[in-house]
């Protein structure tokens, strides 16, 4: 076994060790409160509970969530789903960030229910991320799934590790975008998008 591969399986085995409910346990002992306390007692078993859902994503797929709904059609038009909202939390802090994202897609041949556009955000939302990356994810995994002639994806979200901490800017909101296939080469298709969604950045 490598090097690299021995480290991996030894954290592995440490994590195995303690529960999240211990680890947060011991948390609060090192932030100095008491977790035996009322108001605390039951916190870490409820910590426990609320990363799992928050962190779901880890244990989805693509492929799971899409299933079956991909349908063969005509439709050759622009489709955009906006305002979808969404969840996640920041890498870096373990602080949440939220806001919309918007899709759009022009199929060739094959349409998706409009259901699982939101699905496909949420498997790769509902896990530790930056919006960058999340971004690109997104609009990688539609392509992939569907082959369609083109993919835009806008998030739109706020940051409380900005918010709450270090700068403390309560306004600011992050934009990103991830365009390819016909969105990326027409200006006209992308100039479309736009016009659906405003507050879009006009380039990557």
């Amino acid at each position: 076994m490598s090097d690299g591969l021995s480290a991996l399986s030894s954290r592995a085995g440490a994590a195995d060790s303690f529960s999240l409910s211990e680890l947060v346990r011991m948390q609060l002992l090192l932030l100095g409160e008491d977790p035996d306390r009322p108001g605390l007692s039951k916190t870490p078993a409820r910590v426990e509970e609320s990363w799992k859902w928050l962190l779901r994503g880890y244990g989805m797929s693509v492929e799971e969530v899409v299933g079956d709904g991909i349908f063969e059609g005509d439709h050759d038009e622009m489709i955009v789903v906006k305002d979808i909202e969404i969840y996640s939390l920041c890498e870096h802090h373990l602080l949440p960030f939220f806001g919309k994202a918007h899709i759009a897609y022009i199929p060739d041949g094959r349409v998706i229910g409009l259901s699982k556009l939101p699905r496909i955000l949420d498997v790769f939302a509902r896990r530790l991320q930056v919006q960058e990356r999340l971004t690109d994810q997104v609009a990688i995994a539609i392509e992939r799934a569907l082959e369609p002639k083109g993919v835009a994806v806008v998030i739109e979200a706020y940051h409380l590790c900005m918010m709450m901490r270090g700068v403390e800017k309560q306004n600011s909101m992050t934009i990103t975008s991830a365009v390819r296939g016909a969105f990326r080469e027409d200006p006209r298709t992308r100039e479309e998008f736009l016009r659906f969604v405003p507050s879009a950045p006009t380039r990557r």
